[in-house]
């Protein structure tokens, strides 16, 4: 289903939006305004009340309409499952900080877009994933399942959602497995495989599609879930007008034990107690322009993160989008693995 099936403007009336309920068949609608501004949301229960309170079914659904709908921020919505919970809903709208209408998701875990993009997604699949040994002796690392889907599949399907149809491959260990794997899966978007005779790191790959990519892309790499809104990374790419955006995720330290800070004679000066850090850390995901890729030395190792420093010291924008914590699963080692498959309560 579309996000106009659960949408509905202001000046609408409480029988529209009854029809769009009766077609949604969730018993709920979203109210916005022309500019996709969250205003309210309107249940089955709410036009209930409306009518046993002897209004009309032609007034003005902002008149019957919750004017204080519960919604999380894009940053936060990894806390939606969390917050129906709490509030015994069955759906929680998510807004950016103007408070635009982004995303609805459900307590079935369907989730509904407000926008779609299709923009190109380069993945990063060639490297022998030797953290994951022995894992990896036997299947690629982007065949290991999370459940019972390959990680790789999650990552082009996480991005498929949102409108993306055209992945780029790279390859190198095992890249025939892959290769049967997705010729056997039933998909309508296109992969295409780029192979490399030896490995190149995630920049030195890039080498070899310079003549595949002439617009904005994304980067995966093969190890990761970001629960984002793509599209919202997007504008904000294009917003700020960045030659790279890089996608990190907040990153909570704690130190479990007293920390002492000296002075400059060794004498004790102050102490803390299981001192919290926090950081942004690279989840190496990434959204870049294609003029990047003349920085790319032609089928040399090169790591994307030296790439794109060289872009800054050039004077190129390299821009930071932040997600939560819990926004960013990675398995590039088993126990981060693991823990993946806990988060995302699969087996």
């Amino acid at each position: 289903m579309e996000i106009n099936d659960f949408i509905i403007v202001n000046t609408a009336s409480v029988k529209e939006a009854m029809e769009k309920m009766d077609k949604n068949a969730r018993k709920i609608i979203y109210v916005v305004d022309d500019q996709q501004y969250l205003k309210g949301v309107l249940s089955d229960g709410d036009i209930r009340r409306w009518i046993l309170k002897d209004h009309s079914i032609h007034d003005s659904v902002f008149d019957a309409m919750n004017k204080n709908p519960f919604y999380l921020l894009l940053a936060e919505a990894s806390e939606a499952h969390k917050l129906m919970k709490e509030k015994g809903i069955n759906s929680v709208a998510i807004v950016n900080q103007e408070k635009q209408l982004r995303t609805i998701i459900f307590v079935s875990n369907e989730t509904i877009y407000s926008e779609k993009i299709n923009t190109p997604v380069v993945i990063m699949a060639g490297g022998k994933g030797t953290r994951l040994y022995p894992y990896t002796k036997i299947l690629p690392k982007p065949l290991i399942p999370i459940g019972d889907t390959p990680i790789m599949e999650r990552i082009i399907d996480k991005f498929h959602n949102f409108g993306c149809s055209n992945f780029l491959v790279s390859v190198n260990y095992k890249k025939n497995m892959i290769r049967s794997y997705f010729n056997e899966v039933e998909r309508d978007y296109n992969i295409t495989y780029v192979e490399e005779d030896l490995p190149l790191g995630t920049g030195g790959s890039l080498s070899l599609m310079k003549g595949m990519l002439n617009e904005t892309f994304f980067v995966s790499n093969c190890d990761i879930l970001v629960d984002a809104d793509y599209t919202d990374i997007v504008s904000f790419h294009k917003k700020n007008n960045h030659a790279v955006t890089i996608v990190a995720s907040l990153k909570n330290v704690q130190i479990p034990y007293g920390v002492l800070k000296l002075d400059d004679n060794g004498l004790l000066e102050s102490t803390r107690e299981k001192p919290e850090f926090s950081y942004l850390i690279n989840t190496g995901m990434y959204l870049i322009e294609p003029n990047l890729l003349d920085l790319i030395p032609e089928n040399k190792f090169a790591d994307l993160p030296n790439i794109i420093f060289e872009a800054k010291e050039k004077g190129m924008k390299v821009g930071i989008y932040p997600v939560s914590e819990k926004s960013w699963l990675d398995m590039g080692q088993i126990k981060e693995m693991e823990q993946m498959i806990d988060t995302l309560g699969v087996n």
